[in-house]
Formats: structure tokens, C-alpha cells, sequence
């Protein structure tokens, strides 16, 4: 089975795309399908659970079984009748239990979900696996199962939302230009920037040129350049540290806030914030570890600051330093949970705070985007990038092999049939013969 999932290239389709196949090759007692689709705006998991239910339960419990699982647990929200319905349909009978979650953000956060399902709280820099625990997102159940019947990842589902004229999730070849999927959702409504991902953690782009699908992207919204949302992502670090220094009133909102902090993981962006403002270090307190343990979910940044600062961002500045300096996190949890029912924050109320109801629309499927030229990247996943295993003017098949990797990686394959007509450290291409 871990065979299968390798030859296949599934890495985590909804976070940083670590292999599957890596993460598999343990035991554990709980494993989690995260259904949840913490992020507002995108679609792509309720459209799978929806429709591939009864593979997502069969699957899971396979997986259970490979990593001797006594707890098999499906997360979605509450909310979502017709995936609620769909589960609990198929599962019957199959000891796969389901955790409904109210419709709250970040929800779908890896630890905030397992310690929602088991109590438990993974210690800063520790992995689920610390407290018996794996969890993989629906999309990636999906293509464990695709694996298991020889297909390799080719393609990726996604949601295309926001400023656009008919939202909808598709399924696009690996490597599809960005610039060529609004079109199909009847293109942006007015001047718009794009966030690839989600509205809170997902990248802001002006131009979409270059841009590509990849094994992880799970959106591409457009968002008109004046809105909210953009505001919030926007700036640098100089201007963030003149904006601390002139209005941070140290009210600590932003820790009050963070449903890290409140599961002990000892998360305080408002020291951050004071450090910043002062440039002096040694204000954090002398205890950094907890800035680990920041998953960058933005509650800080877009609801708790009324000042509208970015605590978040200035968490992954200092995150950032630390690993240049080289300093390590250490496993532990701080302190007892405290409040954590309290820090679960309405999405309905951060859609408004953010002025996102106008977008939050169904995006019904419309089918596998069909591309005449690909740019698959070389690195898609955890570790160094591939190495190619074709070479210019090569003719390949779609689902080949076309790399590699060396090391911590995933395989690649050709995500449609066509010739080689690039190969660089970055990147193949492939166009289709005409």
C-alpha cells in the first residue's frame, strides 16, 4: 500500500505537501479525514466528500488499518447537511465515526481538530503522531484511493471564487497557468488582484503569469483591489514597525484571541508586537518557543487588532529569524487548555469583519479544465525539488513517470500527453502535439 502511494506522488493536498506515503509509515491510534475546509470561499472538499463519499470511508479505513488505527474519524461541519448525510449514509456500519463541527475558524486547523476529536494537544514542535494521531485532508483520502487503483496524481480540484461572474471548483492538469481558469468562472468583475489559496492564508499575486497549478494549490479567488481583505495582507516590515510603535496599546486581543494560546501552546503575538515596536528583542520575555506553535490562521491580523496591525505576520518574521539563527523548537505544551470553547470564532462573523458574505458562493463543478501546454514544477512537496527523468522532445503519455525525487519528495508524473519541449531546474513543460 505505501508502495502504491509512492509510485503515485500523493503528497498533502491541503497543506504543505508533505508525502503521504512518509507519513503513512508509522502506527498510530486515531486517524482523521479532515473534511472541515477551514478556509471560507473554497469548495473543493464538499464536492469530493459529496461525490466520492463511499471511496473517502472505504479508503480511510484502509489507511486505519495500515497504521493500526483503533479510532477512524471523519471531520466535516455541521452545517454541510448534504456531505453530513452523504457520510453518514456510507459509513454505517464501517466504524467510522464522524465529528461535526460548528462552523467556526480555524476549524480545520490540524491541532485545533485533534484536540477538538481527542482532547489532546500536540506540544510546540511536535508532530500529530506525538499524540497518536494522523490526519490527512478529504482531497488527499481521494487520491490515496486513486493510488491504490494505479492512477498517479495528474490533477488537482479547486475552487475558482470571489470578484468573478459564476464561481466554480474544477479539475485541472498539474501545472494548468493560473491566468487561464478565470475565464471559465466568467472572469473577474472589475479591476482584481488574486489570492492563490484561501482568502486568509492564501499568497496575494498582481499578475498570474508564471503561476501554475500545483499538487497543493486549493483556490484561486479574485478580489477587486480595494477590498478589505487586501488591506489586511498588504505592507512591509519597516511600515508595520513605525505602525506598532504609533498606536500598539499592548491591549493583548491578539493573544486573548488565538485558539493556540488557549489549547497551552503559550502563543502571545502581542510580545511580538511590543519587541517590534520597541526593536528590542528581549521584550518577548524571554521565552520564543511558543512562536512556533503559531500555524499563521491570521485571527490576530483580521479580527482581534482594531488598530488593524498584523500580529500574524510579525509572528512569521520572528519565526523566520529564529530558523536562520538556528535556534530549535522544544516539545512542550505550556499549560493547561484554558477557554478554549471561547476562542472558536464564528466564520459568519469573520466573513463580515472582512466584508468576504458578498463571495461566499456555491461553486458547483463544472468539469476537468482541458490545457494545451503544461509547467509542472519540480517541487511541490517537503523536501528538495525532483530530478527529471525525460528530457526535451521526449513524448510522454499523461499519468508517466517524468521525475524523481532525491530524498525526502514525491514522484511526478505528466498531468497531460504531449512532447517535452522544456526541461529546467524548475520546471517541465509539456504542450500537447498538434
Amino acid at each position: 500500500m505505501l508502495n502504491k502511494i509512492f509510485e503515485a506522488g500523493v503528497v498533502g493536498a491541503g497543506g504543505a505537501g508533505f508525502p503521504t506515503h512518509v507519513k503513512y509509515k508509522a502506527q498510530a491510534e486515531v486517524f482523521i479525514v479532515n473534511a472541515i475546509e477551514c478556509e471560507p470561499l473554497l469548495k473543493t472538499d464538499r464536492y469530493i466528500v459529496e461525490t466520492y463519499g463511499q471511496e473517502i470511508v472505504v479508503t480511510a479505513v484502509r489507511i486505519s488499518r495500515l497504521l493500526g488505527a483503533n479510532r477512524t474519524v471523519i471531520a466535516v461541519k455541521e452545517h454541510n447537511t448534504k456531505m453530513v448525510n452523504v457520510l453518514r449514509r456510507v459509513a454505517e456500519g464501517c466504524g467510522v465515526e464522524l465529528y461535526l463541527s460548528p462552523s467556526v475558524y480555524p476549524a480545520g486547523d490540524e491541532q485545533n481538530l485533534i484536540h477538538c476529536i481527542t482532547g489532546r494537544v500536540v506540544p510546540t514542535g511536535g508532530l500529530p503522531l506525538d499524540v497518536g494521531c494522523v490526519v490527512s485532508n478529504a482531497a488527499t483520502v481521494y487520491q490515496v484511493q486513486l493510488a491504490l487503483l494505479g492512477y498517479p496524481v495528474t490533477d488537482k480540484m479547486l475552487t475558482i471564487g470571489g470578484a468573478v461572474a459564476d464561481p466554480i471548483t474544477v479539475e485541472a492538469p498539474i501545472g494548468t497557468p493560473l491566468a487561464a481558469l478565470p475565464a471559465l468562472a466568467g472572469g473577474p468583475v472589475g479591476d482584481c488582484v488574486y489570492i492563490i489559496g484561501g482568502p486568509l492564508m492564501g499568497r496575494v499575486v498582481e499578475s498570474l503569469e508564471g503561476e501554475v497549478v500545483t499538487k497543493t494549490t486549493g483556490g484561486l479567488l479574485a478580489f477587486p483591489r480595494d477590498a478589505a481583505i487586501l488591506a489586511r495582507k498588504d505592507g512591509d516590515l519597516q511600515r508595520e514597525a513605525r505602525m506598532a510603535r504609533a498606536v500598539c496599546c499592548q491591549c493583548s486581543m491578539c493573544t486573548q484571541m488565538c485558539p493556540r494560546n488557549a489549547m497551552g501552546l503559550n502563543v502571545q503575538p502581542h510580545k511580538v508586537m511590543r519587541a517590534l515596536a520597541a526593536g528590542n528583542c528581549g521584550l518577548i520575555g524571554g521565552d520564543t518557543n511558543g512562536i512556533w506553535s503559531c500555524c499563521d490562521c491570521g485571527i490576530c491580523t483580521y479580527y482581534a487588532c482594531n488598530f488593524g496591525l498584523r500580529p500574524s505576520k510579525m509572528m512569521q518574521v520572528y519565526k523566520d529569524r529564529m530558523r536562520k539563527e538556528g535556534v530549535k523548537p522544544v516539545k512542550e505544551v505550556k499549560y493547561q487548555p484554558q477557554g478554549f470553547d471561547t476562542k472558536r470564532l464564528p466564520t459568519g462573523r469573520l466573513l463580515s469583519r472582512l466584508d468576504l458574505e458578498r463571495y461566499d458562493a456555491d461553486a458547483p463543478f463544472a468539469g476537468t479544465v482541458e490545457v494545451q501546454e503544461v509547467r509542472i514544477p519540480l517541487k511541490m512537496h517537503i523536501g528538495g525539488p525532483d530530478r527529471p527523468v525525460v528530457s526535451v522532445g521526449a513524448a510522454v503519455e499523461k499519468g508517466q513517470l517524468i521525475a524523481e525525487p532525491e530524498g525526502l519528495g514525491a514522484r511526478i508524473h505528466a498531468s497531460i500527453s504531449g512532447t517535452v519541449t522544456q526541461v529546467t531546474g524548475e520546471f517541465i513543460e509539456i504542450r500537447t502535439v498538434t
